[in-house]
């Protein structure tokens, strides 16, 4: 009852041509849509696991620096070593956005041998599904910007934060409160997302996820990783018409965010359709803060799996 021996056997079954199912199963699926994910800021690849119980591919990019084995270590453990994680070199310095095109471009290629593509893109990961479009437009069935930065009229998610609607952003009180390092030291962004702090999970709650419990909230910051990329948030984003302005495209507004505020969102859909008249957003809304709870993204699924019909 050993693994080698199952595994043998199945192999058996397989050479002698047993079964006309599993042969069917060898073949490539060519009809099947794959969902792939873009992560925000400090976020590891992830996917949607429901998405593929209804009959869908799912894939989650594994950006450059954003590997755990990479930004996990003994000083980010409990009890911290502060001092250390004030100096410590991040994996993050100089990563680029083209790093991240990159790494989203071989994904899209690998997954539309297998059929249409769909590039979701959260938060800051908006700006990397934009230019993976200008590079692949052909690969790309249609794209989606879950209250993720779209730049057009303006080059970079900082631009756009800086505007009076990005003014309304609450990010600026979580780095005020979450940093633990010298940027021009450690050649990143590093947030304690860890601390017990209450003031910083305060000012994290009221900005990313206003409506969940602490757990759901504690639980959503163990998943993310210490450090991002400065490079990145003023990087130059903006779509070409020609390239990422001919992919269809979605906005899911997330209507009480207050990262990337409604006012925002709308900005920059507004922008974007002025840009490509003929090519505009099919925008939804869900009752949503920036990071939507567990109940909230059943919503956002059902909207993603309509979307491959």
């Amino acid at each position: 009852m050993s693994f080698p021996t199952r595994r043998d056997m199945f192999q058996y079954a397989a050479a002698a041509g047993a079964g006309a199912a599993g042969a069917a199963a060898a073949r490539p699926r060519k009809d099947v849509t794959t969902y792939v994910f873009v992560t925000g800021a400090n976020g590891v690849a992830g996917t949607d696991p429901e998405l593929t119980l209804r009959g869908h591919r799912t894939v989650g990019v594994n950006l450059p620096g954003h590997g755990p084995e990479e930004q996990f270590h003994l000083a980010y453990q409990a009890p911290q070593d502060l001092e250390r994680l004030a100096t410590l070199p991040s994996p993050m310095a100089g990563v680029t956005l083209d790093d991240y095109v990159e790494a989203t471009v071989d994904t899209v290629r690998r997954a539309s041998a297998h059929g249409p593509v769909i590039l979701v893109g959260g938060s800051l990961g908006g700006v990397t599904i934009t230019k993976a479009a200008d590079a692949v437009p052909h690969l790309i069935h249609l794209l989606v910007y879950d209250t993720a930065f779209c730049c057009t009229r303006l080059r970079s998610p900082n631009d756009y934060l800086a505007t009076p609607e990005g003014k309304e952003s609450l990010m600026a009180g979580v780095a005020a409160t979450g940093v633990i390092a010298d940027p021009r030291v450690i050649g990143a962004l590093r947030v304690n997302w860890r601390t017990n702090d209450r003031k910083f999970l305060d000012a994290v709650k009221a900005a990313y996820m206003a409506e969940a419990s602490e757990g759901e909230l504690l639980a959503m910051l163990s998943t993310l990783l210490p450090d991002e990329s400065l490079q990145v948030g003023t990087a130059d984003a903006r779509g070409r018409k020609e390239a990422w302005g001919r992919v269809p495209r979605v906005y899911i507004r997330h209507t009480r965010d207050r990262a990337i505020p409604l006012a925002l969102q709308d900005r920059m859909i507004k922008e974007a359709d002025a840009a490509t008249p003929d090519n505009t957003f099919k925008v939804y809304s869900v009752e949503a803060s920036h990071a939507p709870t567990a109940r909230t993204y059943r919503e956002i699924t059902e909207i993603l799996h309509r979307l491959a019909k």
